[in-house]
């Protein structure tokens, strides 16, 4: 959420970067209704202390004994046109308060200006493509002959998008996830949470999926609850509603979590295998760090993601979103894409970003300065490190044998027990 302060003072420049991200909110329209907020608060204000005056006015009376029968009339009204102005108040609040969910994080100076993912900027590459002497089969053909998953009875199950994982291909996929959370823990300090999957409504609206991702959320009608879309919901909201010390900044948690997106909207896009899916595993990464520390902090967890990749062998590419293709709540974020083989393509693993206090404002999570004691907003980050799906894609599809089988990374053997998968 964007600071009302900030809307009153630069309108033009939030309009600017509301435009520059593809959403349309009417910035007039919430400056219009502040004031029209502001000019009833001031008449309310005036008006109860004209009432605490008329109160004392009836004490008085009544302790000399006068007639107190018009200052009371005069009260009465008084209250009324109080309580009216207090009606009013609320229904305004609510309506501003609604307005301000609507409208997105503003993006940072640094990120390039575009309408789509055509105008993001690749900012740097790693790993050499590679030129086996096989024929090179997508992951499908690979997990089939090594019976590592079944969609066909994953969709018979749940429907088509929740992959069932057998065998070796369970095996495998625990490995990556344990792999991986131990790296961060290991490496880059971060405390290991296992958190609940699912979220309230107040935890989706803290992170900015409502009212935004509504539509793209798999709700618990019955319990007003919500299966989390990432770990980023349980992960930020440990601190909602809290006053954090400066001394205990910067925090850093890393948790598993499976993750549930409808992807309202997507059907048709890449659907095959595990390049989109509505249930996914996924390792997650959340910073809280003080705001002059962030963008510092937002580069520091890209190469906390990117480590992971560099580990197993993968090669991939880092990208600068633009403006039009930044999330909802993001001011800044990079994307980390590995290369499939078998794809013949691009796919993105993990997406690091820098909400600065935009879900801090929404969830209330602040920390106390040392200095003056002053009371502000953290900065928080998150990034995957990483996505277990098309990790798993390019994994099988770059270790791929001319006999059939995949040879594991060395860091990931231990963890599955083996150096490689056969039949």
């Amino acid at each position: 959420m964007l600071s009302m302060n900030l809307i009153r003072e630069k309108p033009d420049f939030v309009k600017a970067g509301t435009e520059n991200k593809q959403e349309t909110v009417d910035i007039d329209q919430i400056i219009n209704l502040d004031l029209e907020q502001r000019k009833i608060l001031t008449d309310l204000n005036e008006k109860r202390a004209l009432r605490n005056k008329v109160s004392e006015e009836i004490g008085l009376a009544k302790k000399s004994g006068k007639d107190a029968d018009k200052t009371i009339a005069k009260m009465q009204k008084l209250s009324a046109t109080i309580k009216k102005l207090e009606s009013e108040l609320t229904t305004l609040d609510a309506r501003i308060e609604s307005l301000l969910l609507r409208i997105p994080n503003l993006p940072h100076e640094s990120v390039p200006i575009g309408t789509g993912s055509d105008h993001n900027a690749i900012i740097r590459k790693w790993g050499e493509k590679s030129k086996p002497d096989l024929t090179i089969k997508n992951h499908l053909e690979i997990g089939e002959k090594l019976a590592l998953f079944d969609f066909k009875k994953g969709a018979a199950i749940a429907g088509s998008g929740f992959p069932l994982y057998t065998g070796k291909g369970a095996k495998l996929e625990r490995a990556l996830i344990n792999y991986m959370i131990d790296f961060h823990v290991q490496n880059h300090d971060y405390t290991e949470v296992f958190p609940p999957f699912v979220a309230r409504r107040d935890a989706m609206l803290t992170t900015a999926q409502i009212p935004k991702l509504e539509d793209d959320m798999y709700q618990v009608e019955k319990d007003e609850l919500y299966l989390i879309p990432t770990a980023e919901v349980p992960l930020t909201n440990i601190h909602q509603n809290e006053i954090m010390t400066e001394e205990c900044l910067p925090l850093n948690y890393v948790a598993y979590s499976a993750c549930f997106r409808r992807e309202a909207g997507s059907y048709g896009k890449d659907t095959h295998g595990f390049i989109r899916l509505h249930q996914f595993n996924k390792v997650e990464l959340v910073k809280f760090v003080e705001p002059e520390n962030s963008y510092q902090e937002l580069e520091e967890l890209t190469v906390q993601a990117e480590a992971i990749l560099q580990s197993l062998g993968i090669r991939y590419r880092i990208l600068s979103l633009c403006t039009g293709d930044l999330s909802f709540a993001s001011a800044k974020s990079y994307d980390l894409e590995v290369w499939a083989p078998g794809e013949q393509q691009w796919l993105e693993v993990s997406t690091c970003s820098n909400f600065e206090s935009f879900q801090a404002r929404r969830g209330k999570i602040r920390y106390r300065k040392g200095s003056d004691k002053k009371v502000e907003f953290v900065h928080t980050l998150n990034g995957s490190g990483v996505a277990t799906p098309r990790l798993l894609v390019a994994l099988l599809e770059t270790y791929q044998q001319p006999d059939g089988s995949v040879i594991l990374p060395e860091p990931l053997q231990p963890y599955y027990g083996a150096d490689k998968i056969d039949l």
